[in-house]
């Protein structure tokens, strides 16, 4: 892509590279350690699911179960396996015994390690069959109905009752939204067990549960059939259960997930190496199952100054993209988050939004840039609100972003009504209908406020990138350098579920996966 900004590329690769090295200094204690988390995660992708009748997710049940014995270092796949071979159940019925106290998977004779691998290894790859197929089908509907080229269209829908989320998303799609975000219920991402079954009970947003997104993915289709569109469904793959969150999104065919990096340790408190562990395994996942991730650059403005702080977005997309790209997701899948968040009475504000939305664009070509409307300077004046939308739509068609969040000309008032959604929807189209070629026909003044606003950042962000890489992220969290939100080594919530590996330690998923990703995978 032609700059339009006259970036220093030299910058841009020195930027990079201090990225990537940040992120290979984190892979190496990643590769080191596992998590309750990611053990549950196999267990699922094994095939087991369910709750005991005290509503207790089976997976934790074997994940409990490992740990007491001091077995979780070397991983669930080998318990499960060897507990297949001496029983000839399967994964399932192995759960269900172990859950009624039948079956204790410490206490059972260990198997030949290559046929516990060989045996593991059959029962993984016919999950990855399945996730394949839903790619598949996917895939399908993109070549039956074509996809959109502009901006996809995203909207929210958080009632708390998947049955009335369904409704409000088959009207959301009628009038035109691309994707559909379910918002999570307030707290679940502090919540260390998945939710069961379908649920109509959340608060601010619904439970994330396999069967609910098996219903929305379900009716999606359907209007997406009727309208001949495919609709995007989107959850949250973060807090304590996030690879399992896209170990559920992948079976149940999602397309886009909020999966960031950094997010849990700085708005929810989560320990900052349990979440490092998780993001990698959930970034496979993702990145096998075609799912687009969005990245929470954007929170970090609503704790921070939009104008000071925008450097630490551009430093976090870059360490974003090197997390993404070690765990086999390409950059067509990086849905990279940034955000229109700047005070609408600081003068030249839209020039300075401008620049921030240009520069991303330009760093990272091929990622599905998200945009996130205002928020923190939003009101409750509907009128004004509605300019601020229309300001940020502009900012959307100029610069070529790919996921839009519409915003909302309620937001400060309530959750979204559907008439609300449909007047920023139509907000939008007007904007982008209207303007869809003027980013081909406009340049930027050489020297002006656009392009020196860019500079800056660039720098900033570079020398940042280059102190992270000093003293690592660890670190740079401690000291708040993100969001100006501070978070201890050994603090947060989640720390007990981290397990150094043993050398035998066996997860048959990531190298199944990582395959895939590089094409040598052959599953038919």
């Amino acid at each position: 892509m032609e700059s339009k900004l006259n970036l220093n590329e030299e910058l841009v690769k020195k930027s990079r590279e201090a990225a990537k090295h940040i992120a290979e200094d984190m892979q190496r204690f990643i590769d080191q350690n596992t998590t309750v988390t990611v053990e549950r995660t196999v267990c699922r992708l094994l095939g087991i699911d369910g709750v005991d009748e005290e509503g207790v997710p089976l997976p934790n049940i074997i994940v409990d179960n490992l740990k007491r014995g001091n077995g979780l270092s070397m991983g669930a796949a080998l318990f499960i396996g060897n507990a297949v071979l001496n029983t000839g159940l399967m994964p399932q019925e192995i759960a269900v015994k172990v859950s009624n106290g039948e079956l204790d998977l410490m206490k059972l004779p260990m198997k030949d390690s290559f046929e516990i691998k060989l045996c593991i290894n059959k029962i993984a790859e016919s999950t990855v069959k399945i996730i394949k197929k839903n790619m598949e089908k996917r895939d399908n509907y993109l070549k039956q109905f074509g996809d959109k080229e502009g901006p996809y269209l995203y909207v929210i829908v958080a009632t708390g009752n998947i049955y009335e989320d369904i409704t409000q998303a088959v009207a959301a799609a009628k009038q035109g939204a691309d994707v559909i975000a379910v918002i999570r219920t307030t707290g679940q991402s502090l919540l260390d067990y998945v939710p069961y079954g379908a649920t109509t009970e959340g608060f601010g947003g619904t439970y994330a549960t396999q069967e609910n997104f098996r219903l929305m993915r379900e009716a999606l289709d359907k209007v997406g059939e009727e309208l001949h569109r495919y609709i995007r469904l989107c959850n949250y793959c973060s807090g304590l259960c996030m690879p399992e969150i896209a170990a559920m999104g992948a079976l149940e065919r999602l397309d886009v997930m909020l999966n960031d990096a950094l997010y849990g340790i700085l708005f929810r408190d989560i320990n900052m190496k349990r979440t490092m562990i998780d993001q990698f395994f959930s970034r496979v996942i993702n990145g096998f199952a075609g799912v687009i991730i969005n990245t929470g650059e954007d929170n970090y403005l609503t704790t921070a100054d939009a104008i000071e702080e925008a450097h630490t977005v551009l430093a976090s997309q870059f360490i974003n993209e090197q997390f993404a790209l070690l765990a086999g997701l390409p950059e067509e899948q990086m849905g990279l988050g940034h955000a229109f968040e700047m005070n609408p009475e600081v003068k030249d504000a839209f020039l300075l939004e401008l620049s921030q939305a240009q520069m991303a664009r330009e760093i990272f070509p091929k990622a599905p840039l998200k945009y996130m409307p205002p928020t923190k300077f939003m009101t409750g004046n509907i009128f004004r609100g509605h300019v601020q939308d229309a300001l940020f739509n502009m900012v959307t068609i100029l610069t070529h972003q790919k996921i839009h969040l519409l915003g909302m000309l309620t937001e400060a008032i309530h959750t979204p009504f559907m008439s609300d959604r449909a007047l920023s929807i139509e907000n939008a189209r007007y904007i982008f209908n209207t303007m869809e070629h003027l980013g081909d026909e406009i340049t930027f003044k050489k020297g002006g406020i656009i392009e020196r606003r860019a500079d800056e950042v660039l720098n900033k962000a570079s020398d940042l990138l280059e102190q992270i890489e000093k003293i690592g992220l660890f670190s740079t969290i401690e000291k708040g350098i993100f969001a100006g939100v501070k978070r201890p080594l050994d603090g947060g919530k989640g720390l007990e579920g981290v397990v150094e590996k043993h050398k035998e330690y066996f997860n048959p998923f990531i190298g199944l996966m990582l395959k895939k990703q590089k094409g040598d995978l052959e599953l038919n």
